[in-house]
C-alpha cells in the first residue's frame, strides 16, 4: 500500500475553515485587528488543521514601510480638507506616503461602525505604519482603541475620549473668542446657531459660547442647532426665528451665518444694521459675504502637520498620544457693529 504525504494546511484552509478570508487569517496571524468572534474561529480552525506559518514572510513584512493612512470620517468640508492639506504637505517633508480615505456616513445608521472598521482594516491590510483619524463622533472611540492595538493612531478630535485621544481645543475656544467680541461691543442678548448636535465641534462650540456668557454675566438663550454644517441647513434653522429675541448671533461656522443672514434678509433685516454676526473658520469666500464676516479663524492646516508629527514620533519613539493644541483668532469684518437697541 502506498501512504500519501499529507499535504500541509494553507492559510486558505485555515479561512475556509473558520469563514473568514485569508487576508483575515493573515492579519490574526501578525497582530493586525481581528474581532473577537472571528478570532475564536481561527484559533479552532488552526487548531483542528495543525497549520503552522512560515516565519520568513511574516518577518519581512514587520518592517517599516514609510505609510501613513488618513481617515477623515464625517463630510469633507473646510476644516477637514484644510487639515488633509496640511497633513499631506507634513508627509511629503518627512518621506512618507499618505493613504487617505474619506467615510461621508450617517451616525446613527447601525452599519456605520462596521464601515469605518472596514475601512481602518484596508489601512492594516495595507501595511501602514500609523493611522490619522479625524472624526466628530465619540462613539468611533472602541474602534480606534482595537485599531490602536495593532499600530498607533493620532485621533484628531475635539474632546478627550476614554481612550485618551487627544483634542485641540480650538472649538470651545472659538465660542469664547465669538462671545467676547460680541460683548465688548455691548451686546447682551446673543444666540447662538450650532452645528449638528451629534458632533463634538458642535458641542464645544455651544460649550464655548454658554461658558463665556455665563462668566460674563449674561443669560444664555436656547440655541438653535442645524443638521449639517451648510449654508443651506443654517438658512433652514433659521425657520420661524424671533429677530426681537437677540441683537447678535454667534454661528457655529461660517456657512451657518451665511444661512442665517439670507433668511434674515427675507425678514427685511439687514447686517450689521439690525444685528451681529459671527462665525468660525475664516474660509476663503467670507472677504466676498455681504457684509465680510467677522470670524474666528482656526489654523487647520497647522492642525494637521501637528497631527502627522505627532504620528510619526509615536511610529518611532512609542509613547501615549498628547493633547494637539492649535492657534485660534478673531477676524473683524464689517459683520459686527454696536447694536442699536439694548
Amino acid at each position: 500500500m502506498v501512504h500519501q504525504k499529507r499535504r500541509q494546511a494553507s492559510m486558505a484552509d485555515v479561512g475556509r475553515l473558520a469563514r473568514v478570508s485569508a487576508q483575515t487569517v493573515s492579519r490574526y496571524f501578525n497582530d493586525g485587528y481581528v474581532s473577537d468572534d472571528a478570532r475564536e474561529r481561527i484559533t479552532a480552525a488552526v487548531a483542528e488543521l495543525g497549520y503552522r506559518q512560515n516565519a520568513l514572510p511574516r518577518n519581512l513584512r514587520r518592517a517599516r514601510t514609510d505609510s501613513i493612512g488618513y481617515a477623515n470620517i464625517g463630510p469633507l468640508n473646510y476644516g477637514g480638507a484644510s487639515i488633509l492639506t496640511g497633513l499631506s504637505r507634513a508627509a511629503r517633508a518627512a518621506g512618507q506616503s499618505l493613504l487617505t480615505t474619506q467615510l461621508d456616513i450617517d451616525p446613527t445608521a447601525p452599519e456605520s461602525t462596521e464601515e469605518v472598521r472596514h475601512a481602518l482594516e484596508t489601512f492594516l491590510s495595507l501595511r501602514v505604519d500609523g493611522i490619522i483619524v479625524g472624526t466628530p463622533f465619540e462613539w468611533l472611540n472602541d474602534v480606534l482603541e482595537a485599531v490602536e492595538r495593532v499600530v498607533p493612531v493620532v485621533g484628531i478630535a475635539e474632546r478627550l475620549g476614554t481612550n485618551g485621544h487627544p483634542w485641540s481645543g480650538a472649538s470651545c475656544s472659538a465660542g469664547r473668542l465669538a462671545v467676547e467680541h460680541l460683548a465688548s461691543l455691548g451686546h447682551r442678548r446673543i444666540l447662538h446657531l450650532g452645528g449638528p448636535q451629534e458632533t463634538n465641534e458642535a458641542r464645544e462650540r455651544h460649550r464655548g459660547y454658554r461658558e463665556t456668557m455665563e462668566r460674563l454675566g449674561l443669560i444664555p438663550l436656547p440655541p438653535r442647532h442645524a443638521t449639517a454644517w451648510t449654508a443651506q441647513a443654517g438658512y433652514d434653522a433659521a425657520a420661524g426665528i424671533n429677530p426681537a429675541e437677540f441683537t447678535a448671533v454667534f454661528a457655529a461656522n461660517d456657512l451657518l451665518a451665511l444661512g442665517l443672514t439670507s433668511r434674515l434678509r427675507t425678514l427685511g433685516l439687514t447686517c450689521p444694521d439690525d444685528f451681529s454676526v459671527v462665525g468660525v473658520d475664516d474660509s476663503p469666500d467670507v472677504d466676498f459675504y455681504s457684509p465680510p464676516l467677522t470670524t474666528v479663524r482656526i489654523d487647520f492646516e497647522r492642525l494637521g502637520e501637528l497631527a502627522c508629527a505627532q504620528l510619526l514620533h509615536r511610529i518611532d519613539a512609542g509613547g501615549p498620544e498628547e493633547p494637539i493644541g492649535v492657534d485660534v483668532d478673531l477676524r473683524v469684518r464689517a459683520s459686527t457693529a454696536l447694536p442699536t437697541v439694548p
